[in-house]
């Protein structure tokens, strides 16, 4: 579809549904805040349904607490901002109260919610996808779902507490969200198999890959090692963004042990960057390692800056993370340039995006021995991308082309409602 027609086909009213938005900058909320931007200065009246911003501290943040309900404007899109528990420690039924928490402030929000022409939910929020289904059926409009994460396989392969007993019924409940949705984003191939295993028709599974939502960092590199306490010799081997249970750091934390006692892994910093439910469990874990550094979240410059001061990019995953998320860090690590190496599930949608893509190596999750074998291949260039298929990543990650497509998939899940060109009817009948 050219962009005039995307133009023209484009609802004049959407409701945007999913937990994380800016101020958050890691995670899901870029996206979602640079869709619901997009959508406005394209002339659109968007409203966004999300949650006070959390995470990835997993608190909610200095001018948010004790709210139940703050309404924004900002950059032309409606901001409607509901409390939601947000736990300190993960398990299933924490999970659950969150979810929950979530649902209920978020549909009581709804009420003064003007009839969207379409909805937009965002996953892994399993609220997010079930508030889509629900103002769709209250509103009578066609609905959309776009999966950054996927819960159900989440519930089980993320490692939380009691998460097999949950992990059915959240797969039945975003199955059903899924099914009833004219259309269905994903942002990994890797997730088609599952979305279409869920009950959804392969032509109603749109492939929407991220874009590189900051500009790579032009900073004097030495003043930005110095800034962050990287000593001019030190090895810098950079895991930046969530510290939560799926990334599995308990294995960077074991490759730094291990680096200790060996001669040529004498130089290695291991640096960890961001926060998380997992982050005060990690340091304790590190308690008396001198390679290992902790650092707090920066501000998106910042984070540039670091990730093109570091020798090495590290993406961890836990060992039974196959199929159900796709860091969003993959895309900024490949605008910084650096080396990537991966710790994750040799056929997990992580280790299939890379290798794919050939940006960057790939070592068993888990094995933590394995990843210091690639990180030595890396300081040794051995490791390093294919220029080339660099390019043609960056490339790919274009915003531009990227919320094009995402108009594009607005306005297809539109054109599915009724009294519509190619109305779909399958969202007012599956359950």
């Amino acid at each position: 579809m050219a962009a005039t027609d995307i133009a023209s086909s484009l609802p004049p009213r959407v409701l945007i549904v999913g937990a994380n938005y800016w101020p958050e900058e890691s995670g899901n909320a870029p996206y979602t805040t640079g869709l619901a931007e997009d959508l406005a200065a394209h002339g659109l009246q968007v409203t966004v349904l999300c949650a006070m911003p959390h995470y990835p501290e997993w608190r909610i943040r200095d001018g948010y607490r004790d709210r139940r309900r703050i309404r924004e404007q900002r950059n032309g899109v409606q901001l409607i901002r509901s409390w939601l528990w947000v736990p300190t420690r993960q398990s299933a039924a924490h999970r659950a109260g969150f979810e929950s928490s979530f649902f209920a402030n978020a549909l009581w929000s709804a009420r003064g919610v003007r009839r969207p022409d379409v909805i937009i939910g965002i996953t892994p929020s399993l609220s997010g996808a079930v508030l889509a289904r629900v103002l769709a059926w209250r509103f009578r409009v066609p609905y959309g779902l776009i999966v950054q994460d996927l819960v159900g396989p989440g519930a089980t392969q993320s490692g939380m507490r009691g998460g097999r007993r949950v992990a059915r019924l959240a797969a039945s409940v975003e199955g059903s969200a899924m099914r009833g949705a004219a259309r269905v984003g994903v942002v990994s191939e890797g997730f088609r198999v599952y979305v279409e295993e869920a009950g959804v028709a392969g032509d109603r599974v749109v492939h929407l890959p991220n874009w590189a939502h900051f500009t790579p960092s032009e900073a004097n590199l030495e003043a930005t090692r110095d800034s962050f306490g990287w000593p001019a010799e030190a090895q810098v081997v950079l895991h930046a963004g969530a510290m939560g249970m799926k990334q599995g750091l308990e294995q960077v934390v074991n490759a730094a042990s291990m680096a200790v006692t060996r001669e040529d892994a004498e130089g290695l910093l291991f640096v960890l960057l961001g926060d998380g439910s997992q982050r005060a469990a990690l340091e304790s874990a590190a308690r008396g390692l001198s390679n290992v550094q902790f650092l707090p979240p920066q501000s998106v410059p910042r984070y540039a800056d670091a990730l093109r001061a570091a020798d090495v990019l590290l993406i961890s995953e836990r060992p039974e993370m196959v199929n159900m998320s796709l860091p969003g860090k993959l895309s900024s690590y490949v605008g910084a340039g650096r080396p990537i190496v991966a710790a994750v599930p040799l056929e997990g949608a992580t280790a299939r995006e890379i290798r794919s893509s050939d940006v960057g190596v790939v070592t068993p999750a888990g094995d933590s021995g394995a990843m210091l074998a690639g990180i030595q291949q890396a300081l040794a260039g051995a490791a390093v991308a294919n220029p080339r298929a660099v390019e043609r990543y960056r490339a790919a990650l274009d915003p531009v082309r990227a919320l094009e497509r995402n108009r594009a998939f607005v306005a297809d899940v539109a054109d599915r409602g009724p009294n519509r060109r190619g109305t779909h009817s399958q969202g007012r009948q599956s359950g």
